[in-house]
């Protein structure tokens, strides 16, 4: 078994919420050969993006002559001559705001990213949040412009036989279009290199190729039901997906208002035929909102999937009312939710209580010093003598760059990360480590106490 791992170029397909381009003047029989593959690819390809993953490996040269990070690196830091390398990944929007999805293993190691739409327009991407166990990345850019967007599917019905098409550019051939049948579901895949096991894949026989990692396989009402992620190396046409519901299920997380606007709003929801609420507690429970009702709009915006709320929500600010129109027995109801704000725990005093870290958080200049891509990072400035931290070969002088699945920027960030944190529980460290001549990412998994 192999991942499509990046180094080949790719592209994903994603699925324009808007209709069906105009066919006019088209001969009767040009018309009668359009097939659901035709449709399909036109729907999508003004979707479809390339997620450029820069990797650097450096060499330093002069020396800085005084550095605020000499007595954690046991000397001055050397100007850095980089060598750039870029693999290349695909990726889909999911809503026009600029959220792409891709594959975790397209740009958990990057440095940073770059997402080219196919008018060759590009943008500066930012990491939201990843996820490995799932192999699935959500990146932000700031278009000048509304981006067409994936309409999601859903996968707990598909059908062995279904009909199904793949997007992408593998080996570097762009708007490569493959279609086949799902030969089977629930599917688990173990990659022992990296003792990582996928579980409730889809399996297909479209044919799908080193770089179509964070593609979609579509079905032929132009529905994502699936990220292609894996290969069989040793097989033909045998190709896996993640299902489409599994991204589902980690929207909320991923895109998590509590986490990222330190508010609370308590609405779980459910994706079926319709958006509608699973549970409402807290602030959302207090307005009136239950159980069962369709989620119809939030502030007067329309709501046609469950994304466009989580999304919405991110636009909020403490303080704001969210005004919900619901529908419940046929009837429309309103709710006027007041989110509440979540208390800020101090992240540093939940590190030194967790795992024995003490750590300075770092301004962009400081940071600059030790990598010029870095947008901020917190400095190791002590580990606890037999401390999980300590057994897992942390040290001072270390530059925290991820946290479980985000990338936090501040304290707040990181409390807010580790607040729920439960003793004997595991979570993942990425950290950085300036070696004379080169910069090292090394990552540990730190059991809380």
């Amino acid at each position: 078994m192999r991942m499509n791992r990046p180094g080949y170029l790719v592209s994903g397909v994603c699925l324009l919420a808007g209709p069906i381009a105009a066919h006019a003047q088209q001969s009767p029989a040009r018309t009668a050969r359009r097939t659901p593959v035709v449709e399909v690819f036109e729907r999508t390809r003004d979707a479809v993006v390339n997620i450029a993953a820069t990797l650097e490996v450096e060499n330093y040269a002069s020396i800085f002559p005084e550095s605020l990070f000499g007595e954690f690196f046991g000397g001055p830091l050397l100007r850095p001559r980089r060598e750039r390398y870029t693999s290349l990944g695909s990726g889909f929007v999911i809503h026009p705001d600029g959220y792409v999805v891709t594959n975790a293993h397209v740009v958990m190691r990057a440095v940073g990213q770059k997402v080219i739409f196919a008018d060759e327009s590009e943008y500066e991407a930012d990491r939201i949040a990843v996820d490995e166990q799932h192999d699935l990345a959500i990146l932000k850019i700031k278009a000048d412009k509304s981006c067409p967007a994936i309409t999601l599917g859903r996968s707990d019905d598909l059908m062995i036989g279904e009909s199904v098409i793949a997007i992408g550019n593998p080996l570097g051939y762009q708007h490569t279009v493959t279609s086949g049948i799902i030969s089977a579901t629930d599917r688990t895949l173990t990659f022992d290199q990296d003792e990582v096991v996928y579980e409730g894949l889809i399996q297909t026989d479209a044919s799908i190729n080193r770089g179509n990692s964070g593609g979609p396989l579509l079905n032929v009402l132009g529905e994502l039901i699936g990220i292609n992620t894996a290969i069989r190396g040793d097989a033909q046409n045998i190709g896996f997906a993640i299902p489409v519901d599994a991204l589902r299920k980690l929207l909320p997380e991923m895109l998590s208002i509590e986490r990222r606007k330190r508010l609370k709003v308590g609405l779980r929801l459910g994706w079926r035929d319709r958006v509608y609420v699973v549970e409402a507690r807290g602030p959302a429970g207090r307005a009136g909102v239950e159980p069962g009702d369709e989620l119809v709009s939030a502030d007067g915006k329309p709501i046609h999937q469950d994304v466009d709320f989580y999304i919405h929500l991110l636009r909020i600010r403490p303080g704001d009312q969210l005004l919900l129109e619901l529908k419940r027995n046929g009837r429309r109801v309103r709710a006027a939710v007041q989110p509440e704000p979540i208390p800020i725990p101090d992240g540093g005093k939940l590190l030194r209580e967790k795992f024995g870290l003490s750590v300075i958080l770092l301004t962009r200049e400081q940071v600059a010093e030790i990598h010029p891509r870095l947008a901020g990072g917190l400095l190791i400035t002590g580990v606890e003598r037999g401390s999980p931290a300590d057994r897992a070969g942390f040290k001072r002088g270390h530059l925290i760059v991820q946290i479980g699945k985000y990338f936090p920027q501040d304290l707040e960030e990181i409390g807010l990360l580790l607040e729920h944190l439960e003793r004997g529980e595991k979570v993942l460290l990425r950290v950085l480590e300036v070696r004379r001549a080169n910069i090292w990412v090394l990552q540990g998994h730190l059991v809380a106490r």
